[in-house]
């Protein structure tokens, strides 16, 4: 492990324990350890966008815009093959909110998110994206069969 030192200004400072407070983060370090990470595994994610990932893609939506249901259900299945499950909650009379986890290689689920949070009527969406890289190591002693799957671990960063 490496040590690196860094000086912020004292408002800056100040904020910044705060944030280390009110997240519950043992140490500055392991907040800054933290955002490190983000900004590293951010960088590795828009370098050529040739990679693997998984991702979680939440937004809102109403139910009420005609056929937008029907169009998302018809995109999910339109890429199964990058969709692994759907949450569906119902906020209000109007409002949907539903999370879709995503796993597969990076810019075919860039491509899926965008074209759904596009659709209209849809309100709200985010992504969150974690690079990952195909793991078929383990620390399983017995011999086991996957089923068809493969594994895949987060970066290390």
């Amino acid at each position: 492990m490496q040590r690196v030192t860094i000086s912020l200004d004292d408002d800056l400072a100040a904020r910044f324990d705060a944030i280390v407070r009110d997240r519950a983060y043992t140490s500055r370090s392991e907040a800054v350890r933290d955002l490190v990470r983000q900004l590293v595994d951010k960088e590795r994610l828009t370098e050529g966008r040739g990679g693997t990932c998984v991702a979680s893609l939440s937004y809102v939506y109403d139910h009420r815009t005609r056929s937008l249901a029907q169009r998302l259900l018809d995109i999910q299945h339109d890429h199964h093959t990058l969709v692994v499950a759907t949450t569906h909650v119902i906020l209000d009379h109007q409002s949907s909110l539903e999370t879709v986890m995503l796993r597969g290689p990076t810019a075919a689920v860039d491509l899926l998110a965008d074209q759904i949070i596009a659709e209209r009527g849809v309100r709200f969406g985010a992504v969150n994206v974690i690079s990952v890289e195909p793991n078929d190591e383990h620390a399983e002693p017995a011999p086991h069969h996957h089923g068809g799957h493969a594994h895949v671990s987060p970066q290390r960063g």
